[in-house]
């Protein structure tokens, strides 16, 4: 099972400071505590809201909104992407994400990510199935179903 564990941004993290050296060599030691365990897939740091654009769809037309987005507590500052056996397992490696202390508002996500192994045969006709497939293969992704 696939699990993105998202960490939330704060008003830190949208004004671009960069964080400790202590937090920087903190976060490589768990990024190699993840790699040591075989389980991470990918794990990286965002830039503020202020480099972004969100995207909003009303009537079957999309606006095109630049950053920075008001609530930072809403947004995302980084993520990693784990292969695990269970949401408890997640859980469990999201609580060793090394946090500094007086960083209240800084918060995390565990969510788990979907996949066509997740639909029944039978709700997925064939065609739609080996699409998906052919698509995860040329992206060199592991079909869990194939």
């Amino acid at each position: 099972m696939k699990f993105v564990i998202v960490g939330k941004g704060n008003a830190e993290t949208e004004a671009g400071a960069l964080p400790s050296q202590e937090l920087v060599d903190d976060m490589h030691a768990f990024n190699e505590s993840l790699v040591k365990a075989g389980v991470l897939l990918a794990a990286e740091g965002l830039h503020p809201s202020s480099h972004g654009a969100r995207i909003s769809y009303s009537d079957g037309s999309a606006t095109v909104i630049d950053g920075p987005f008001a609530e930072a507590k809403e947004l995302i500052a980084g993520f990693w992407l784990i292969q695990v056996k269970s949401r408890e397992e997640a859980v469990q490696w999201a609580l060793r994400v090394p946090v500094p202390r007086g960083h209240e508002g800084v918060g995390l996500d565990v969510w788990q990510v979907f996949d066509p192994s997740d639909v029944p045969d039978d709700t997925m006709p064939p065609r739609a199935r080996e699409r998906e497939r052919a698509l995860r293969e040329r992206l060199g992704a592991h079909d869990p179903a194939g």
